[in-house]
């Protein structure tokens, strides 16, 4: 698709461009759909700062969401040739959005398990996979193989028993970061129920992983193979 006049590489304001569909990525020069890009605006002290609810004020620079992009947008300037200002812009900003968004995740995470759509622990884990109507498991990051690879099991043989699809896995997160979202310690192993509230968190892990395609060789937040990490003994 050609890209639009320079005139169009930032919006007026979240008004602006709340019912639009598409935006000009100002980067790749490239027109994509809204929910592939993240919005920037320049915070009052000429910070380039991620909008990622896209409803701060000001006008918006709108730029693919991987972290090559992001990177590669802060290498050639590409923020204060649209802004058509002197900003700035921190050197590290795709691991700080990245940081950002993995925040993000969590809070959704979070407002899942107070809507009571997360089961925790390997045992409540296993007996979800069981009978119950699983969006997705969750294994901590840095956990031991052994457990993972018996919930594995147990997903392998709802998919037979119940002739479901694939359950995805999310291992993104490490131990200490489930434990601050789940108000638990320890924890390791977790259900991810169905329902609007768990819609949410997945949305957000599909971003992460999405945000992380390149720099991680494919592998992202959500996957959709046997992961290498888990631990029976362990919540």
């Amino acid at each position: 698709m050609l890209a639009p006049p320079d005139d169009r590489e930032t919006d007026a304001g979240p008004r602006d461009h709340r019912r639009l569909t598409e935006r000009f990525c100002a980067a790749t020069r490239t027109v994509r759909p809204v929910a592939e890009l993240i919005r920037f605006v320049v915070g009052p002290d000429g910070t380039v700062v991620p909008d990622l609810k896209r409803k701060l004020p000001g006008r918006g620079v709108w730029v693919t969401a991987t972290r090559a992009v992001v990177d590669e947008a802060v290498r050639r300037n590409v923020f204060a040739r649209s802004f058509k200002a002197k900003v700035k812009v921190a050197p590290d900003l795709g691991m700080l959005l990245d940081r950002q968004i993995v925040g993000s995740c969590l809070e959704s995470l979070a407002m899942a398990h107070k809507s009571g759509r997360v089961a925790i622990g390997f045992a409540k884990t296993e007996a979800a996979l069981a009978d119950k109507p699983v969006a997705a498991v969750i294994h901590a990051s840095d956990a031991a193989p052994d457990g993972v690879r018996k919930l594995a099991a147990a997903v392998r043989h709802r998919s037979e028993a119940q002739e479901a699809g694939e359950v995805p896995v999310i291992s993104a997160f490490s131990s200490a970061q489930l434990d601050l979202a789940l108000g638990r310690s320890n924890v390791i192993h977790a259900a991810l129920l169905a329902g609007p509230a768990s819609n949410g968190f997945m949305t957000r892990c599909f971003g992460l992983e999405r945000f992380r395609a390149v720099d991680t060789g494919g592998r992202g937040a959500v996957m959709r193979r046997e992961p290498r990490i888990g631990d029976e003994g362990s919540e």
